[in-house]
């Protein structure tokens, strides 16, 4: 609360200004006197006069900061009264009525969690032990060497933010001045991590838009040019925003140069399994250099696959050439883990471990993933086959086919999304990506209708 300060003074040359130095609770302090009133009596008879200065706050200097690209587009959404409008900006899968969807198997194991009356104590620093046993197994398979020789420092994260976060402390602490190689473009978050942690990244070509593909010639270059021993990070699947990935034989060239250059690959892996429908398909980039015998991160996300966005739940692993590294990078993990937030939360941990470690549960789970991305394949063929049949100029809209997983990258610019939006109340983020969890099969023609012109009458 702002002070304000009053000072009195009379006619008289003798008299001295009278200063009010504080209220508080709506009252004026006066000496040891408390008031009530914002004016004084005084006896002398004279003019009153009254300054009032409001004091500056020290946080004056904080500016606004700006809305969040990707959570702004559902706020506008919100906003919109049109009744054909579409939220296609937030990666959250949507049911064929574009309602949110509880997995099953996630509404048993919670059910079971109940039953057993499982209490709400403190994790330990690295998390849920059955969590972090279960997360790396899925995503190595239980029977890699990794696994089998306890060479995987697993410690329980915040989702994927906060395991690619926690890593980018680690990198900051024990590999000071190196260098981070983020692709062009990237998941917005992870500019902001690096920064906020402190490390020095470069951007390595990606996508094409020539061909709305990717630039995998121009992505080998810069990697080859970056420093020696660089972070490079690299998205396991289902790549966001493009939903271009590279192929197998690109992968193993990928880790080809990333081996030459001494480099050290770090993953982020967010949809595994919610990609192709499988697990092991979505884990094949990260087990190619794992068997080659590299040291890697991959940072985890169980908000897509499990459906689990509000729980936080996810893992940083790292890959070490020996069981010894291991202990002491998980150690160093956990004490970097301390000081930012203690321990990770229960819940989401336990729905993972229960449903993984229960034969019919991870069947049952399995199922809804094929399901999930079924949809979303069948939204990507039916909106290429309504492209197709309604531009009549010719244009390939091939590369939609080629993309996968939850988004696709339309090729559209900043002004055609702002038509798309503006005129078609299509909600979208300004750099063309389209979320497939957002749309159905109903929507598919309109959606084309609004793509299509804006991406020939809009410059």
């Amino acid at each position: 609360m702002a002070s304000t300060m009053l000072s009195l003074a009379s006619v008289s040359p003798s008299s001295s200004p009278i200063s009010i130095h504080d209220t508080h609770k709506g009252k004026i302090k006066l000496g040891s006197l408390e008031k009530s009133n914002l004016f004084l009596k005084t006896e002398s008879v004279g003019r009153v006069s009254m300054v009032a200065a409001v004091n500056t706050s020290r946080f004056d200097g904080v500016t606004m900061a700006p809305p969040d690209p990707i959570l702004g587009v559902s706020e506008a959404f919100k906003a919109s009264t049109n009744d054909k409008k579409l939220n296609l900006g937030v990666g959250a899968y949507r049911t064929e009525e574009l309602q949110p969807y509880v997995l099953t198997v996630v509404n048993k194991a919670e059910n079971l969690m109940l039953q057993r009356g499982e209490n709400k104590e403190y994790l330990p620093i690295e998390g849920l032990a059955a969590f972090n046993k279960a997360t790396a197994e899925l995503l190595f398979g239980a029977d890699n060497p990794v696994i089998q020789e306890q060479r995987v420092a697993t410690v329980q994260g915040l989702s994927g933010t906060g395991s690619l976060r926690l890593a980018a402390a680690f990198i900051e602490r024990y590999f000071p001045g190196a260098k981070a190689l983020i692709s062009s473009p990237t998941w917005g978050n992870h500019k902001n991590i690096f920064n906020d942690a402190g490390v020095p990244w470069s951007e390595y070509r990606y996508y094409d838009p020539k061909t709305v593909g990717l630039d995998f010639e121009g992505m080998i270059a810069d990697i080859k040019a970056a420093p020696e021993g660089s972070f490079v990070l690299l998205h396991g699947c289902a790549h966001n925003p493009t939903g271009i990935d590279p192929t197998p034989d690109q992968w193993e060239k990928i880790a080809d140069v990333i081996q030459e250059k001494n480099h050290i690959p770090f993953f982020d892996v967010a949809y595994q399994g919610f990609a192709s429908g499988s697990l092991d398909a979505d884990a094949a980039s990260v087990r190619l250099f794992a068997a080659r015998g590299m040291e890697l991160l991959v940072a985890q996300s169980y908000s897509k696959n499990l459906g689990l966005y509000a729980e936080r739940i996810g893992a940083i692993n790292v890959v070490l050439t020996s069981s010894d590294t291991a202990v002491r990078v998980k150690s160093q993990l956990k004490r970097l883990a301390r000081p930012m937030y203690s321990n990770p939360p229960i819940h989401g941990a336990k729905i993972v471990a229960n449903i993984v470690g229960d034969p019919t549960l991870f069947s049952e789970w399995k199922a809804e993933m094929e399901m999930m991305a079924g949809r979303i394949k069948n939204v990507r063929q039916k909106l290429y086959d309504s492209l197709c049949a309604k531009d009549k100029s010719g244009k390939d809209w091939s590369f939609i086919l080629k993309q996968i997983g939850m988004f696709s990258f339309t090729g559209l610019n900043k002004t055609q999304t702002e038509n798309m939006t503006n005129k078609w109340h299509v909600f979208m983020t300004k750099d063309g990506r389209i979320s497939l969890a957002g749309l159905n099969l109903a929507k598919c023609e309109y959606l084309s209708d609004a793509i299509i012109d804006s991406y020939h009458n809009v410059s």
